[in-house]
């Protein structure tokens, strides 16, 4: 697998609603920087994940204008601007943010070792 598969198989991950999945792209050491929390252990990065799919149902999250601003035999971060959709107490929400990725390979299987995401105001709310 290539670095840039990686990042593709972790937001297919994500949008499955199962950490089980996300688990399986992400470095033992794995930490996550979010707008409002840091994860440090892997019980705090699950409780983040289940905690934002119950509360925005039918989430889909999508990476664009993804720039690999770091790549190495063993390393690779990239930079991307995420975007969010779904329903929050039965609201169509949407939003977005910026992200930075590290990844490393271990193993033969490039893993998540950083997250880090900062949240932009929401840009769209409609009842549907």
């Amino acid at each position: 697998m290539h670095y840039e598969q990686a990042l593709e198989r972790y937001i297919e991950a994500t949008n499955t609603h199962r950490f089980s999945e996300v688990e399986k792209v992400l470095h033992s050491e794995a930490v996550f920087w979010f707008t409002n929390q840091n994860c440090v252990t892997r019980k705090d990065i699950k409780t983040f994940f289940e905690t934002a799919w119950t509360h925005i149902k039918e989430e889909v999250y999508e990476a664009t204008e993804v720039k690999w601003m770091i790549t190495t035999e063993q390393a690779a971060m990239c930079t991307y601007t995420y975007t969010y959709k779904g329903y929050q107490d039965g609201v169509f929400v949407s939003g977005k943010g910026r992200a930075t990725n590290a990844f490393v390979l271990e193993n033969g299987e490039w893993k998540l070792i950083h997250e880090h995401l900062s949240a932009m105001p929401q840009i769209e709310g409609s009842k549907q």
